[in-house]
């Protein structure tokens, strides 16, 4: 079977489906009267609207017209929590439990291929969780407040301060797998001298986060010159990044070297050159 054709001019059929569609509106807009009157709120039902709004409907004589309702504002964009934050203010804002964290890991264990309930992997989770909290506990720690006690007892001493091969391991924070290697840190003391184990725990504060090597040597240096304010600070950091020996190019072996310098060093390349012969030189 096929459908007839219509034998009708055009222009009949033009006016047949305006007159069809303004008795549409009229009775949308009728059965949105009577609601409104009888101080009900438009219900759906089957989907559909059961009273709609006809802005295009003229109002009838002696009838003042339903203003349009206020369009609503756009929501909020809610803030970063604090976990996004380089130094979380409160890194518990959002956090999952333990016990979702440890679901979570029994989830990486099966799309791996495994059984997260056999006898070897039955604690994994749980293990893995309890890893993490030491691995990334940089996060709940204050890189500041290491370095707030300074010793002015020094005698007058100003010159070069300088703590190296300070081992760290960290974490890539494209992969999640480990890079590791040595920190090397120098400062010319101004108003005095931080005790030498304080260097090495900023170190690890933030080492134990998802890390970028740039960033944690941007980082060092920038605390230890906000805090003492010495007259120039030198940060090299060289280490092998796991992501590039496990996975993807697979070399192992290769390693990378990031350095900051700010103030007399930055301005002086023989104070860069004395540096770094002292970081070279083990004897």
């Amino acid at each position: 079977m096929y459908a007839k054709p219509d034998s009708h001019p055009m222009t009949t059929r033009i006016a047949r489906a305006e007159d069809a569609m303004d008795a549409a509106l009229k009775s949308l807009s009728y059965r949105l009267t009577e609601t409104e009157e009888s101080g009900m709120e438009p219900t759906r039902q089957n989907g559909a609207l059961s009273a709609m709004r006809n802005d295009n409907a003229r109002a009838p004589d002696g009838a003042t017209s339903v203003p349009a309702p206020a369009p609503e504002s756009a929501p909020e964009i809610a803030p970063l929590p604090a976990s996004a934050q380089r130094v979380p203010d409160a890194i518990a804002t959002g956090r999952p439990s333990r016990e979702e964290a440890e679901a979570a890991v029994r989830t990486l264990l099966r799309w791996a291929g495994d059984d997260p309930n056999r006898e070897g992997l039955r604690d994994t989770p749980a293990r893995v969780v309890k890893a993490y909290g030491q691995i990334f506990g940089g996060y709940g720690q204050d890189a500041d407040a290491l370095l707030e006690r300074v010793f002015e007892e020094v005698e007058g001493y100003s010159d070069i301060v300088l703590v190296r091969d300070i081992p760290f391991y960290s974490h890539c924070e494209h992969h999640m797998v480990p890079f590791m290697g040595l920190a090397h840190i120098a400062y010319y003391p101004t108003k005095g001298v931080v005790g030498l184990s304080k260097l090495a725990r900023v170190v690890d504060t933030f080492a134990r986060r998802l890390q970028t090597q740039e960033t944690m040597t941007a980082q060092i240096a920038d605390v230890i010159e906000s805090i003492l304010k010495p007259r120039g600070i030198a940060v090299m950091v060289e280490a092998e990044h796991l992501c590039m020996a496990m996975r993807g190019v697979q070399k192992a072996g290769v390693s990378t070297i990031t350095t900051q310098f700010r103030g007399a060093f930055r301005n002086d390349a023989n104070e860069q050159v004395r540096f770094l012969t002292l970081v070279r030189n083990k004897s």
